[in-house]
C-alpha cells in the first residue's frame, strides 16, 4: 500500500469537509446561535490537518487497487471523526461517543440518531447534520473527483470502491465526467425538491435540510416527529416522489435528462424497484386497514410514505410504525433487506442483487429438469458473468453474517431480542429507526456504548458495501 498516497488523499477530503463545514456559520450568524464558535473551532482543525497532510505527503503515479480501498475506508472514518467535533464542542452532544455515531449515522446516510430533542440544536448543528448525509449520499470522494482532477490517477479504483453498485456504470469514458455527470444530477434534483417544499409552506432552512437528507435516503429531520411534524399532505407526497428518485439508479436519470425518458421503463431493475414498492403498500395498507380500525385514506396515506421510506432507507417517518400490527411491521422489516436500486443513494442489499439471486435461483431449478443445457442469468437482455453471480452470493453470505453476529452481540449487551434485530437490521441497511427501544418514538441513546461503536461498524459496513470495509480485516491486505 502506498502510505504517500492514502494520507495526500485523506488531506483532500478533509478540506473538502472543512470547507462544507463552514457553510452552517452562515444560519449560525443568521440566526444568532451560540454553535458558531465550536463550528468556526471544528472547521479549522480540519482544514488545518487537511492542508498539512496535503503539503507533507506528494504522490504522482498510479493508484494500486490497495490503494483505493483504504483511501475508501479510511476517508469515511475521518469524515466520521471530524464530522463530530461541531456537534462534541458545541455541549449539545457532551459524549464523544454519541458525537461519533451521530456524524457516522449522517455521513453513511442510516438516519440513526442519539438525540432525544433534535429541535433543541441550533440551526447551524441542524444544517451541517443535514449536510454530512448529503455529502455522504453521493460519496465525498465522488465530489473530489467531480471538482479537481487531482485524483485522475488511477481513479477508476476508486469509482469502484466507492460506487453503491455491483456493476459500476461508466457514464462516460473519463472518469472525472461521470463524477460531474452524477453530481450534476443530484445537485439538480436537490434544487427541484427545496423549491417545491418551500412552495409547500416549508421555510428556507427546513427545506434545505430535509432536501439534504431525501436525495441521501439519509431521514435526518429538523423536528423531532420528523416529517409528521407538518401533517401536510402536499409535503408527503413530494418527499415520497423524491424519496423514490434518490432510489434509483442515477445513470437512468443521467438518460432522462438527455430526453431519453424510455430508459426507465426499458431498466428491468427499476420495474421490479416499482413493483416491489406497489405491492409494499397495497399489504401494509390492508393489513392496517383491517387490523388497526385505519379508514382507508388514512391508511393508504401513512402507509405508502413508511413502505417508500423503508424501501429507499430513507427512514423518515411521519407515523410511529411500531404501533401497527406485527404484520405490518414485519412487512417493513423484510422491506429493510432490499433497499433501493444499484447506483443509487439506498442501501441494504439493492434491489439488483436480489433479481440476480433469484434469477439465478431459477436457473438452478430449470437445471433440475434439463441437466445439460446451458441457463445464463440476464438482466436487460445481457447475459450476467458467473463471477458476479459468485460476488453476489458472497456478499449476501457476508452480510447475513454480520447480521446475525451483530445481533447476538446487540443481545449480549442487554437489548430485547426485537430491539437487537431490528437496530442492526436498520444500521447495516442504512435505514435509521427500527423497532423496539429503536422505535420512530425513541431513538439510540439509551444503547451501552459498545452496542453504538459495535452499530456505527454495521453503519460503515452497510454504506461500503461490505466488502470495501472488510477487505482491510485480512490479512492479504496488510502483506
Amino acid at each position: 500500500m502506498t502510505f504517500s498516497a492514502v494520507l495526500s488523499i485523506q488531506g483532500l477530503l478533509l478540506i473538502f469537509e472543512g470547507f462544507f463545514m463552514l457553510w452552517p456559520a452562515g444560519f449560525s450568524i443568521y440566526y444568532g446561535d451560540d454553535d458558531l464558535v465550536s463550528i468556526l473551532i471544528a472547521a479549522g482543525i480540519t482544514l488545518g490537518l487537511g492542508l498539512l497532510l496535503r503539503l507533507g505527503f506528494r504522490f504522482k503515479g498510479e493508484l494500486r487497487l490497495k490503494d483505493s480501498y483504504a483511501i475508501v475506508s479510511f476517508g469515511w472514518i475521518l469524515a466520521a471523526l471530524f464530522g463530530a467535533i461541531p456537534f462534541y464542542l458545541s455541549g449539545y452532544v457532551p459524549s464523544f461517543t454519541n458525537a461519533f455515531f451521530e456524524s457516522m449515522s449522517g455521513f453513511t446516510t442510516t438516519g440513526a440518531s442519539i438525540l432525544t430533542d433534535v429541535e433543541a440544536l441550533p440551526h447551524g448543528l441542524l444544517l451541517w447534520r443535514s449536510l454530512t448525509q448529503w455529502l455522504g449520499g453521493m460519496g465525498i470522494i465522488m465530489l473530489s473527483l467531480a471538482i479537481l482532477p487531482l485524483l485522475g490517477v488511477g481513479g477508476m479504483q476508486l469509482y469502484k470502491a466507492e460506487i453503491p453498485s455491483p456493476l459500476p456504470d461508466k457514464l462516460t469514458p473519463r472518469l472525472q465526467e461521470t463524477a460531474k455527470i452524477l453530481w450534476g444530477v443530484y445537485a439538480l434534483l436537490s434544487l427541484i425538491e427545496a423549491l417545491l417544499l418551500m412552495a409547500g409552506g416549508m421555510n428556507l432552512f427546513d427545506s434545505l435540510c430535509h432536501t439534504f437528507t431525501t436525495m441521501a435516503t439519509g431521514g435526518f429531520s429538523t423536528k423531532n416527529a420528523s416529517i409528521g411534524h407538518f401533517n401536510n399532505l402536499y409535503i408527503e407526497v413530494v418527499v415520497i416522489i423524491f424519496m423514490i428518485l434518490a432510489g434509483t439508479n442515477f445513470s437512468l436519470h443521467f438518460h432522462g435528462v438527455r430526453g431519453r425518458i424510455s430508459a426507465y421503463w426499458k431498466s428491468e431493475e427499476f420495474r421490479f424497484y416499482l413493483g416491489f414498492i406497489l405491492i409494499g403498500i397495497v399489504t401494509v395498507s390492508i393489513i392496517n386497514t383491517f387490523t388497526h380500525s385505519s379508514d382507508l385514506f388514512s391508511s393508504g396515506r401513512h402507509s405508502s410514505f413508511q413502505v417508500v421510506s423503508i424501501m429507499t432507507t430513507t427512514g423518515f417517518t411521519t407515523v410511529d410504525f411500531s404501533q401497527w400490527p406485527p404484520a405490518g411491521q414485519m412487512v417493513l422489516l423484510l422491506l429493510m433487506f432490499l433497499g433501493g436500486c444499484a447506483g443509487s443513494t439506498g442501501g441494504s442489499l439493492k434491489i439488483l442483487r436480489v433479481m440476480i439471486l433469484l434469477k439465478q435461483a431459477r436457473s438452478e431449478l430449470k437445471r433440475l429438469l434439463h441437466p445439460h443445457a446451458v441457463i445464463p442469468v440476464r438482466m436487460d437482455e445481457r447475459v450476467v458473468s458467473s463471477a458476479i453471480v459468485s460476488n453476489i452470493l458472497s456478499f449476501i453470505l457476508l452480510y447475513i453474517f454480520i447480521f446475525i453476529s451483530s445481533s447476538l452481540v446487540m443481545s449480549f449487551l442487554g437489548l430485547d431480542i426485537v430491539s437487537a434485530l431490528s437496530s442492526v437490521a436498520a444500521t447495516l441497511g442504512n435505514v435509521g429507526p427500527g423497532l423496539g427501544i429503536v422505535s420512530p418514538a425513541s431513538n439510540y441513546s439509551s444503547i451501552p456504548d459498545a452496542g453504538k461503536w459495535l452499530l456505527s461498524f454495521c453503519m460503515l459496513a452497510g454504506r461500503l458495501e461490505v466488502y470495501t470495509l472488510l477487505v482491510l480485516l485480512t490479512k492479504d491486505f496488510w502483506k
